[in-house]
């Protein structure tokens, strides 16, 4: 405690005070004033080192609790019941130590979802990867007939398209995650996101001689991103489509209220399983009726981006009458007053 400069010259200040003052009342006024005087001082002067070396103490034990904070122990409440300056310090190194805890907990959950997410991707990448050397190998040989050499050229190509969807697919879900994705906030038609999102499956659903029919009125709007929305909707509608048998029906209904735009987007195809429900926004989830071509991530993503937009997606469904997807855009004075 002495070894503190300004304590060193504060209590010199204090001793000087003392010897000066008993000196005065000691020549001017009585010697039992100023042994009255110079007692009075001293006890002064002990109080002041018994608050310092409280206040020392204090100081101390809050080193060290910082000094488990930093070896990362934070399960200790060091808050007291009473006002002062070191209460309040007190009271400001717990909060910190709380986000730290909430913040080391998030960490430890992303590391654990970033090494989920490499052998997910790993995985996926395996096989289409396994599958091109195979082919690599035998385009190699002079003996292959060109009919062989095209069918192997053609599932290359094939199985390219497959990991650059994937490899982007990826990458726009870690920017959604990361939140580096500025989604606009204008006012979008519903029927004009429905109609961009649908261009993509109408090639598939002519093939399989599929129907899709839209219901509602053409002035619902939404407050969101086009584009990113447009996505979301198309990954739902590539779901349906896939799902769905040749003859089948899909159907868009939506309509605007004060509160919310709903979006329905239902299908008459095989249904998913209820014990697959809870799951199906999960990355790389692939359920039991998935297609051997499914990677599992077009739904994941049609659920980040609309989440990320004030959005709510639910999914009902029974196996062998259809699966139905309602999305909900929640205006903003709701999102306001429920912060």
């Amino acid at each position: 405690m002495l070894r503190n400069r300004e304590l060193s010259i504060y209590m010199l200040i204090l001793s000087v005070i003392t010897l000066l003052s008993t000196l005065f009342f000691y020549l001017f006024i009585s010697p039992a004033a100023a042994v009255y005087v110079f007692v009075i001082c001293l006890i002064l002067i002990c109080i002041q080192v018994v608050f310092t070396y409280w206040r020392y103490r204090e100081i101390s034990l809050l080193s060290g609790y910082l000094r488990r904070v930093t070896n990362g122990d934070y399960q200790f409440d060091m808050r007291d019941n009473y006002e002062g300056e070191l209460s309040i310090l007190k009271s400001e190194i717990y909060k910190v130590t709380l986000m730290l805890t909430q913040e080391g907990s998030s960490l430890k959950r992303d590391k654990l979802k970033l090494t989920d997410a490499i052998s997910d991707i790993s995985h996926q990448l395996k096989t289409p990867l396994t599958s091109m050397m195979v082919m690599a190998d035998l385009l190699s040989s002079k003996n292959l007939d060109e009919e062989k050499r095209n069918e192997f050229t053609r599932n290359i190509r094939i199985q390219l398209e497959r990991i650059d969807w994937l490899v982007s697919s990826l990458l726009k879900l870690s920017k959604i995650d990361a939140g580096t994705i500025q989604f606009k906030k204008e006012e979008v038609s519903v029927i004009q996101m429905i109609e961009k999102a649908a261009e993509a499956v109408l090639i598939p659903m002519d093939i399989k001689q599929q129907t899709l029919k839209l219901s509602g009125d053409n002035d619902v709007t939404f407050c969101g991103d086009l584009k990113w929305t447009s996505e979301a909707i198309l990954n739902i509608l590539k779901n349906g489509v896939e799902h769905t048998a040749e003859g089948g029906e899909i159907a868009i209904s939506y309509i605007e209220n004060a509160l919310f735009t709903e979006i329905c987007i239902r299908d008459n195809g095989k249904g998913i399983p209820k014990n697959d429900l809870p799951y199906i926004f999960k990355r790389f989830y692939k359920g039991a009726n998935a297609g051997e071509d499914s990677i599992g991530i077009g739904l994941a993503m049609a659920y980040s981006i609309i989440s990320a937009q004030n959005g709510d997606i639910e999914v009902s469904s029974k196996e062998g009458e259809g699966t139905t997807f309602t999305i909900k855009f929640y205006k903003q004075a709701i999102k306001a007053s429920s912060d």
